[in-house]
């Protein structure tokens, strides 16, 4: 998908999970828009590199991110 690609446009076309955050992220910004996760206990095993043999490293998580947009003036 291209960065100049309409959001609407986006939206319609997300095959991913990740996709689907950015259109919708897309969709909102600069209309007072707020995102709001909350976690409890997440815990992500995030490899030091691609491939087999990769070390590990634990993020934990226990609170919220909040994501807010508006438009500027």
């Amino acid at each position: 998908m291209s960065e100049t690609e309409d959001p609407e446009d986006r939206i319609d076309a997300t095959t991913t999970w990740p996709d689907l955050a950015i259109g919708l992220y897309d969709r909102l910004t600069g209309r007072n828009a707020e995102i709001v996760y909350d976690f409890e206990e997440l815990s992500v095993d995030v490899p030091s590199v691609a491939g087999d043999g990769a070390e590990h490293a634990t993020w934990r998580l226990d609170g919220t991110v909040r994501i807010t947009t508006r438009e500027h003036d």
